[in-house]
């Protein structure tokens, strides 16, 4: 194996000081054109690049940022295959880094001081963090000194960080209203937890909100929870309501990936959507478009989502005037095949 070059041999190389090869690197001070062009030529000859760690240790910044994911079989990997919401925003923070001269890692929710020594140990300039927010980890985060900025986030405890949400009780409210318009009264909701999933239960107030303005009855017996959203999970529940004795025409669900593994179970059974049951997702993930029947959705941007976490994220780091803020972003209605009237 080949050693790596050093910044001196890079200077002998271009017959001058190891001082200047600094300055045409980060850029710090002024060197002549002609001193420039003989440094980066002897940079590519050597195939040198700079320890990026004594870099960051010395400068006391990184130029790196985690994003810190829900922990699913103690593998963020399982993640990325079950829901492609993290995909999508991942490649979204992604772009903005790379475009403002930042790097991304990214890393599973474990136990809240191996979090911590995880964060510490990569030297991070900041994190983004998805999903519910623990009020064990937030002692441990709020001892980093370091801008965060929270997804989807409603705990009270949380105000120390920035936050970014979408107006969840209004895409439920859409959603319901929806299928009242095309005539269903007999609605079913899905959801992960109701009780553990802030973002869940407020979307679980619009689509009770939509039927009281109505005048349609709550039958709690057509609230159905998964525990975990993947495609099986979505599979899973279309089997319970079949089963079951309620009856609804039309579903909500609280996820693209459970309504696409609902449709996948009834096309399975030879029930067809929408002449069956109408269903409407939440996100509006690059998949819903694709699926037979295309999926009607509320539409969450959640690229624009990441890109967005990641811009707030970096002026922090950049800026130790920008306060804490919390952001919400729009939700709209997208209508395709997944849903008819009665």
């Amino acid at each position: 194996m080949n050693k790596k070059p050093t910044i001196k041999e890079v200077a002998k190389y271009a017959g001058v000081s190891p001082a200047t090869v600094s300055y045409v690197l980060n850029g710090v001070k002024k060197v002549s054109n002609e001193t420039k062009k003989r440094v980066l030529e002897a940079v590519d000859q050597l195939n040198y690049y700079p320890d990026f760690t004594a870099i960051s240790l010395s400068k006391r910044k990184s130029n790196l940022i985690g994003i810190m994911l829900p922990l699913i079989e103690d593998t963020p990997a399982s993640v990325f295959k079950n829901n492609f919401y993290y995909t999508e925003f991942v490649s979204g923070v992604e772009l903005v880094s790379r475009n403002r001269k930042f790097d991304t890692m990214i890393t599973g929710v474990g136990n809240p001081e191996e979090c911590r020594q995880w964060v510490k140990k990569r030297n991070l300039d900041g994190l983004i963090f998805l999903g519910l927010f623990p009020e064990k980890l937030y002692n441990e985060m709020k001892t980093l000194n370091i801008p965060i900025v929270l997804i989807d986030t409603y705990e009270k405890y949380t105000n120390l960080f920035s936050n970014i949400q979408v107006n969840d009780e209004l895409g439920g409210y859409l959603a319901a209203s929806h299928l009242i318009e095309l005539g269903h009264k007999d609605i079913a909701f899905i959801a992960t937890d109701l009780k553990s999933s802030p973002v869940d239960a407020k979307r679980y107030q619009g689509y009770k909100r939509a039927l009281q303005e109505t005048g349609i009855k709550f039958n709690e017996k057509l609230t159905y929870q998964t525990y975990d959203i993947t495609f099986e999970h979505g599979k899973k529940v279309a089997e319970e309501i079949l089963k079951s004795e309620q009856k609804p025409t039309g579903i909500v669900t609280v996820s693209d990936v459970l309504a696409i593994g609902i449709m996948k179970a009834l096309q399975m059974k030879h029930i067809q959507v929408p002449n069956d049951y109408s269903i409407v997702g939440f996100d509006d993930l690059s998949i819903s478009e694709y699926t037979t029947p295309s999926l009607t959705t509320v539409r969450q941007d959640i690229f624009e989502k990441g890109k967005y976490a990641a811009n707030l994220l970096i002026n922090a780091i950049e800026s130790e005037d920008v306060e804490h803020q919390t952001v919400e972003l729009p939700v709209e209605l997208i209508i395709r095949q997944s849903t008819k009237a009665l």
